[in-house]
């Protein structure tokens, strides 16, 4: 196809096609963002039979992850405020971070839709096999008997790496078999980790998208895999969305009022979408038009704002239009966006901005310094958001801000201090700029 007609498909303005091409920090504000769609697939009532799908599941996790006895099985992370970051930046309004890089079992925000859609397939096996939901016990899914049973079926997912560990570690754990697809920007330690757990690891020299079309291909061949479609799955969607009702009781504890006279604006990390889609779209259900979701992407992986802008969603790639995809975020190494995430977002997502490698390491590195948070380099992008957020003229100063951040606990530490040194010196140079 040549650029004249690729421009035409795209029905793009011509500056905005070129700063992408150049890789340039820029804010896209979604113009059907509030209009009504029609009822979706994936609804108020579906998320709200999530959550008690995994308020069932509670006893089990609590009984074989160590990490979630203190929250009785329930995985979540927690809120808090960043005073100091507030301060430096001047932000006006309450400033908080949503700590996914401390979410149980996999320490980061796909354990939310991972590790449900995992359950999922365990409860839909065990009731056919004669499990009963209303008299039998979820922790009898510890006994030799399930575990042969789920054992005769291979769990499979494409990955950059979170989502790997988060479906890896739950399917291995119930006794899947589990099989993680990963693209060539998958890093060490995490597929050390997905081994080191009796999971089987296969790598692509390849980018994420192709990594997904030969997953699925591997596991159309065989009668026993199920495949987790990181592009296109809606219970990984609705596994997100479980956050929206969390996150609304944990402001309420925390008494910070959410309307449309204080809207709660959020700032979300994103590589193939359906994460931060999920999550939006559960926050939306529980705040409607008093929350402002805002998508943050490298200005090297910008996949679900040119997805969005140009209408074409997942038909889209960056390297359809040249960009080449050079990113040190493993997370959001993602060049085709989920094949809902437009869909869902259509109207619901506020606006995308884009950040530079070397800002997003000054980012992790404010975060460690200001605030003592370690987080791997993709989950601090949101405060590229709430820097922009200055400019939006929608956005009150009577707003509260919530920049979500990941993943990283499970990063190992000589990792971690590697990322750090770096993140910090590039902090203290664009702090003195």
């Amino acid at each position: 196809m040549t650029e004249t007609l690729l421009k035409k498909k795209l029905n793009l303005n011509d500056q905005f096609l070129l700063n992408l091409k150049n890789y340039q920090e820029i804010f896209w504000k979604n113009p059907n963002y509030g209009d009504e769609l029609p009822d979706l697939d994936v609804n108020r009532e579906t998320i709200f039979q999530a959550n008690r799908r995994l308020e069932r599941f509670a006893p089990y996790l609590e009984s074989v992850f160590s990490d979630t006895k203190r929250s009785k099985g329930i995985i979540e992370s927690p809120i808090q405020r960043m005073d100091s970051i507030k301060d430096l930046l001047s932000v006006k309004g309450s400033l908080l971070i949503k700590r996914d890089d401390l979410m149980p079992v996999s320490g980061s925000i796909k354990s939310r839709g991972g590790i449900y859609e995992v359950l999922c397939f365990a409860e839909k096996i065990a009731i056919e096999n004669g499990f009963d939901l209303k008299k039998d016990n979820y922790q009898d899914l510890r006994k030799d008997k399930y575990r042969k049973l789920f054992n005769q079926w291979r769990i499979e997912v494409a990955s950059t790496g979170n989502l790997g560990l988060s479906v890896g570690l739950m399917a291995s754990t119930l006794g899947f078999k589990a099989r993680i697809h990963m693209s060539h920007d998958a890093t060490d330690w995490k597929i050390n980790k997905l081994r080191q757990n009796g999971v089987e690891v296969k790598i692509y020299d390849d980018n994420f998208s192709n990594a997904v079309a030969a997953a699925r291909v591997s596991s159309q061949r065989d009668p026993y895999s199920y495949f987790i479609d990181d592009e296109g799955s809606k219970l990984l969607f609705a596994g997100y969305a479980t956050a929206g009702e969390r996150v609304k009781k944990q402001l309420s504890k925390m008494q910070i009022e959410v309307s449309k006279e204080h809207p709660l604006v959020v700032y979300l990390p994103a590589g193939v979408g359906g994460s931060p889609s999920g999550v939006a779209f559960g926050l939306k259900l529980q705040f409607a038009d008093a929350v402002i979701p805002i998508f943050v992407e490298p200005t090297h992986m910008p996949s679900v704002l040119l997805g969005m802008a140009s209408g074409l969603n997942h038909d889209i790639s960056v390297y359809d239009i040249g960009i080449d995809g050079k990113t040190a975020a493993d997370g959001l190494a993602v060049g085709r966006p989920s094949m809902i995430a437009g869909k869902y977002m259509k109207d619901k997502l506020f606006g995308i901005a884009t950040v530079s490698d070397s800002d997003m390491f000054a980012y992790q590195g404010m975060l460690k310094k200001l605030e003592n948070i370690e987080v791997e380099p993709s989950a601090a992008v949101g405060i590229r958001g709430l820097i922009q957020s200055k400019e939006i003229s929608e956005i009150p100063d009577s707003a509260t801000h919530m920049v979500w951040a990941t993943g990283g606990s499970m990063v190992p530490k000589n990792t971690m201090h590697k990322y750090e040194d770096k993140a910090v010196r590039i902090f203290n140079t664009w702090k003195s700029e």
